[in-house]
Order: structure tokens, then C-alpha cells, then sequence
């Protein structure tokens, strides 16, 4: 038996459900986005806890909503607050996994050779490429704050906008420019100072 799709209930009509006592429903939401938070997860917290913060994002979602306001967009509204609480993971864990200085091998060595040696300006968009470039970024990423780190990765690891980045992380489009500006300089600076331990 085929199932119309357009007759499948429209987000805000489940959010009435759900405040209406139907908590049932809510499942319906869970399946229906459990892929978008699963992607915007994975880009931001380690493999290991990325089940946990995914349980975390839905839990904030269904606690949050009768807050949610039936005119606004329900798919950005999810979207922030599976940002905000990524930001809140790193808020409470990063600085307890940082990276000994000794997994940086002779290959994240090389990395950073070319990146401080190189163009300035390609430090993220051209050299993030390679494996290398990845668990190096990791590892200086885990140095900086969980203000800088979320501001890093939205703005230019994810190409998202000032206006857009102000919008998921509740910040002022000013205070996103200001700490993006500030943190891509402590990331040069980190990766500087590293290459001077070898």
C-alpha cells in the first residue's frame, strides 16, 4: 500500500501534537531529521561521541519546544541548536583531549612547513585538504577556546557566513567578525610556534 507524501503532517503540525501531549509524535520529527543533525554533528565533535551528542541535540530540541515559534523555519531553528550544542560539547571537554606534542609526526611537520613557508590567506581553504592538514588542525583547534574553535569551523572550514554564523550561534554579526579575525590569528600563531620545537 503506497503512502501519499503530501499527506504526510508538516513539522508544525507534530509540534502541536507534541504539546498537545502526544509524545509519541515526536518520533516522527527524530526520523525525519535525525540525518541533517547527524551530518552537522560529525563535522564537529570526535567519532566517539558523536551518538551522545546527537542524543543531547534531540533532547534540547524536545525540551525547547514550547519555545519554538510556529512562524520561523523549524529546519534552521533545529540547526542552531544542533550547533550550539556542539559549541556546549567543546565548552566542557576539549581542554581535557588535548593532543601530546608527540603525535605531531614528520608528516604534520612537513604540513606545517608549507603552510607557514606558503601564501598568507591559505592557511584553511587550500592546505586543509590532506590527512595531515586534518589531525594537525585537530590537534591546534583543541589549543584555542570553544568560542574560537565553533567560529574556526563554521566560517572556514564550513563556508558559512558572518550574518549565517551569527544567526545558529545567537551572537551579534559583530562579534562573530571580531572573534573570527581574532581566532584565525591565534590558530597562525599556534602553528607558528609549534614549528619551533623541531
Amino acid at each position: 500500500m503506497q503512502h501519499d507524501s503530501s499527506l504526510r503532517p508538516d513539522d508544525t503540525e507534530i509540534i502541536h501534537q507534541i504539546l498537545d501531549g502526544h509524545t509519541d509524535a515526536f518520533e516522527s520529527l527524530l526520523i525525519r531529521y535525525q540525518e541533517l543533525v547527524s551530518k552537522i554533528v560529525r563535522r564537529h565533535v570526535p567519532h566517539d561521541d558523536i551518538t551522545e551528542t546527537m542524543q543531547d541535540v534531540f533532547i534540547r530540541v524536545f525540551q525547547s519546544l514550547p519555545s519554538f515559534r510556529a512562524k520561523g523555519d523549524f529546519k534552521h531553528w533545529l540547526t542552531s541548536i544542533a550547533v550550539r550544542t556542539c559549541y556546549d560539547y567543546w565548552r566542557t571537554v576539549y581542554q581535557s583531549k588535548e593532543t601530546p606534542i608527540s603525535e605531531i609526526t614528520e608528516k604534520h611537520q612537513e604540513w606545517l612547513e608549507s603552510v607557514i613557508h606558503g601564501e598568507h590567506g591559505t592557511l584553511i581553504e587550500e592546505k586543509g585538504s590532506c590527512e595531515e592538514a586534518k589531525e594537525i588542525l585537530d590537534w591546534a583547534l583543541a589549543k584555542l577556546s570553544a568560542e574560537d574553535r565553533i567560529v574556526l569551523e563554521l566560517i572556514y572550514l564550513e563556508g558559512h557566513t558572518c550574518k549565517e554564523t551569527a544567526k545558529l550561534l545567537g551572537w551579534s554579526v559583530a562579534n562573530v567578525k571580531v572573534r573570527s579575525f581574532r581566532s584565525r590569528k591565534k590558530l597562525e600563531k599556534i602553528l607558528s610556534e609549534v614549528m619551533g620545537i623541531y
